[in-house]
């Protein structure tokens, strides 16, 4: 039997942001829905509150006085597998882009609605502990059978469990929801998911979001996997979306990576 979902009320957010007309705002609407919520006003402050608050969600500014949120987001990437939504200005296209290479998981450019704030927070945290609860991945089309222990693709593994992936027997640093990508992608072999069902399966939207999302954190992904000399298993179907392609091992790539 699946064990049921935690209410939101156990759920900790932290809003890092120093304008007093946004942060008041976002945590009005998260404390109605029953959430915790702490507030940081500067960077530095932001980030030591996430370590002595260990919270389940972190909602940052990029524009913060003294440390900008770009150097938190960084930060805490590297410390924290904490999930990262960014508030940025809908003009700071490059920032935007910047922040998810830096691990930041989603953005929301500003001036935003509350109401869809609340949801994609609610989405995010869903999908953490759906991650949590059940290992393998959201079901797609086609059905998928009972997920084994690993998954096998000439130099690349896959242990859904550990969540854990090594190309060419070196283990990928890979971020949340480069993994959930990965891992979705790979579940169906040469399958092709469209942006919009990603963002669906990855992130838990099914009625709001960016897919130039989706393109960042598959660019993330990739130069991860080519940085290990194991070839480019995650393709791009041009005007649909993407599909994982198993590299076939040729002779000469098995005698190097045994050397």
């Amino acid at each position: 039997m699946t064990e049921p979902l935690q209410p939101d009320n156990s759920k900790k957010i932290l809003v890092i942001e120093d304008e007093e007309s946004i942060w008041s705002l976002v945590k009005n609407y998260l404390e109605r829905e029953g959430f915790k919520v702490e507030v940081a006003t500067e960077g530095r402050q932001g980030l030591e509150m996430a370590r002595q608050h260990r919270p389940d969600l972190v909602i940052l500014d990029l524009m913060l006085p003294g440390m900008d949120g770009l150097e938190v987001c960084r930060i805490l990437r590297g410390e924290s597998s904490v999930y990262i939504l960014m508030l940025t200005a809908r003009t700071d296209e490059v920032d935007r882009v910047v922040g998810l290479t830096m691990g930041a998981d989603d953005y929301v450019t500003k001036p935003f609605s509350p109401r869809e704030l609340v949801a994609r927070v609610k989405a995010a945290l869903r999908r953490q502990q759906l991650d949590s609860v059940q290992p393998a991945p959201a079901q797609t089309t086609p059905p998928l059978p009972l997920e084994p222990a690993h998954l096998d693709f000439g130099n690349l593994h896959i242990e859904p469990d550990a969540r854990k992936v090594w190309v060419n027997k070196q283990l990928l640093d890979l971020t949340r929801t480069e993994f959930d990508l990965l891992m979705t992608l790979a579940a169906t072999p040469n399958w092709v998911f469209s942006r919009e069902k990603l963002l669906e399966i990855v992130w838990g939207y099914d009625f709001f979001g960016d897919e130039r999302v989706v393109d960042v954190h598959i660019g993330q992904l990739r130069k991860k996997i080519e940085a290990t000399g194991g070839g480019q298993p995650v393709k791009t179907v041009w005007g649909v979306g993407y599909r994982f392609e198993p590299i076939p091992v040729t002779t000469s790539s098995t005698n190097q990576n045994e050397k």
